[in-house]
């Protein structure tokens, strides 16, 4: 509840576009907590067939709860812009607009207002979301770019346009409130899926991993990026002997070289790959059924849904140490951390916790459980709950004086 009253509700507009990845997660999550602090919602989703089959699946019975409209234009489905979001506010008369993925539109909006066109004047004060990887706000290094998005976003923000800023860095969000004071901005921690306990033994039976070995598990979409190449390259450089196993599981990106590696691993049984959509039953005893989880990302900027996973079975990481996850994970004694994009530093990373005695294992375990309370869909709610009760609290969206306001009555 907002310290300056009770609490508050509004019409608010959710402009999600895309449907892959964590994307309609988040999207069902945010909707279902709106709904039951009481908010009206508008739904501007992809309307297109196969897009909605998959909203459709995710969202259920809220979506009967709900209205829906098209993100972006029939003929323009990449027109996520601030413009169609200015649009739908339009059109639907909501009292603000929300995108838990601000980055569709961030980049070319903070660009524009570095170069003086600012968004349309019916979103100032109106546009809140959850911006998942401003990179400006770490480091500006010699980038024009992201130079012109600082300049943009410090308009922006001392200009009044943002209802509420949601950021899953909390050292990012201090940062910013250091700087800006009177910015908007809030700490949202991401979270693991609810109920993520399952028993190890009938994990490992159902998956059919052998007792005798370490399972170490590489989960999600195989891109180079997230450093499967890595995890590779690491574990066939360790003897074949070795009482460790990779438990690769996720769609995989098609590269040939690590295919042929993978299938090099399966080969001698070192390597269990699990190539196509997994289920959220299936992930779960996935995790259950592991002894640790890699994060061997390249040059990885945000977040992790793996590492919050990670995190909510109980088990500990080996992960890049940069960025966010590399903080994270040495804050918090979640495991052990390798120099990113070293092949030899993660196979070491590996074969030391291969090598873990029980108490050590246990002590990694205990450092997870700690950190789960914080990182629940709970805590995620009452964030994104208090968030919105600032911004509704300051009056946005509701009186015909704000700037703006002028244009959504013509």
């Amino acid at each position: 509840m907002s310290e300056s009253g009770p609490r508050q509700t509004g019409h608010i507009l959710i402009f999600e576009p895309r449907v892959e990845g964590h994307h309609l997660g988040y999207l069902k999550t945010i909707a279902d907590r709106l709904l039951a602090d009481g908010y009206r919602l508008t739904l501007a989703v992809d309307t297109s067939p196969d897009a909605y089959a998959s909203v459709r699946r995710e969202l259920g019975a809220a979506l009967e709860r709900v209205a829906v409209v098209a993100a972006t234009e029939e003929t323009k489905r990449s027109g996520a812009t601030v413009g169609r979001v200015a649009t739908l506010l339009a059109q639907t008369g909501a009292d603000l607009a929300f995108l838990p993925n601000l980055d569709e539109i961030a980049s070319a909006m903070l660009r524009d207002a570095a170069l003086g066109r600012m968004p349309p004047a019916l979103l100032r004060g109106r546009l809140g979301g959850i911006y998942l990887r401003p990179r400006f706000l770490q480091s500006l290094g010699l980038s024009p770019n992201l130079w012109l998005k600082s300049v943009g976003f410090r308009r922006l923000i001392r200009g009044g346009w943002f209802s509420h800023l949601l950021l899953l860095d909390p050292y990012l969000c201090a940062r910013l409130k250091s700087r800006e004071p009177d910015a908007p901005a809030f700490f949202l921690p991401d979270y693991f899926p609810a109920d993520f306990v399952a028993d190890r033994a009938e994990a490992r039976r159902r998956l059919d991993l052998p007792e005798d070995k370490r399972v170490f598990l590489f989960y999600g979409a195989g891109y180079r990026r997230k450093g499967l190449g890595l995890a590779v390259a690491a574990m066939l450089a360790m003897p074949a002997s070795s009482h460790v196993l990779l438990l690769c599981a996720g769609r995989q990106a098609s590269d040939a070289g690590i295919a042929a590696g993978l299938e090099r691993l399966a080969g001698e049984g070192r390597a269990r790959v699990i190539d196509r959509y997994v289920s959220n039953d299936e992930e779960k005893q996935l995790f259950a059924a592991s002894d640790a989880v890699l994060l061997p990302y390249i040059r990885h900027f945000g977040s992790s849904g793996v590492l919050m996973r990670a995190i909510g079975a109980g088990l500990p990481v080996i992960a890049s140490d940069e960025e966010l996850v590399g903080r994270l994970v040495r804050d918090h004694g979640l495991g052990v951390l390798f120099r990113s994009g070293d092949t030899r530093a993660l196979r070491g990373a590996i074969e030391s916790v291969a090598r873990a005695s029980s108490a050590q294992m246990a002590q990694w375990q205990a450092a997870a459980r700690a950190v789960a309370p914080t990182r629940t869909q709970r805590a995620f709610g009452e964030a994104l709950s208090e968030a919105f009760q600032h911004a509704l609290s300051r009056g946005l969206g509701r009186s015909p004086s704000i700037p703006g306001a002028e244009d959504r009555r013509h």
